[in-house]
């Protein structure tokens, strides 16, 4: 399985802010859209992605306020990326060993959508179902043996 296939599934509907966005707003769009995160553009190109995990950091050092915080000054910088072609196992390794819960999709400099952990592990379950039902066909349809007659004596 591949990411493509991800986002084949979810769709590419992507929700961006800029470096310049309040951090304020931002979390009011997260908060909306029931996301968790928001990927950075300026000019087209990615320069950074926000989750809530950089808000929740800047709760804490600001005790519960985020003041006048932009967007560019907490976002993580330059994050890990995948491409739409690239393994699913592959991006999901990527995503546990830098502890990442949301991954941009790149080709190129064409941002083509954000898979999450989430979304990694919807797939993976659903593909394991599949197989699992699969194996449970195979075994119904295994051809009987024929019994053996033992010949008398």
């Amino acid at each position: 399985m591949k990411v493509s296939d991800i986002l084949r599934f979810k769709g590419t509907t992507l929700f961006t802010a800029t470096p310049n966005t309040s951090l304020t707003a931002a979390v009011q769009i997260m908060s909306e859209k029931d996301i968790g995160s928001l990927v950075v553009m300026e000019r087209s190109t990615l320069v950074g992605i926000l989750t809530f995990r950089e808000v929740i950091n800047t709760l804490a050092k600001g005790h519960g306020n985020v003041g006048q915080a932009t967007v560019g000054s907490v976002m993580e910088k330059s994050p890990m990326t995948c491409t739409s072609e690239m393994d699913l196992d592959e991006a999901r390794r990527i995503m546990l060993d830098q502890h990442m819960r949301y991954l941009p999709v790149l080709d190129g400099d064409t941002l083509n959508g954000v898979i999450s952990f989430y979304d990694v592990a919807k797939a993976v379950v659903e593909a394991q179902g599949f197989e699992n039902n699969m194996l449970k066909a195979y075994i119904r349809d295994w051809p009987v043996a024929e019994e053996s007659v033992t010949p008398a004596k």
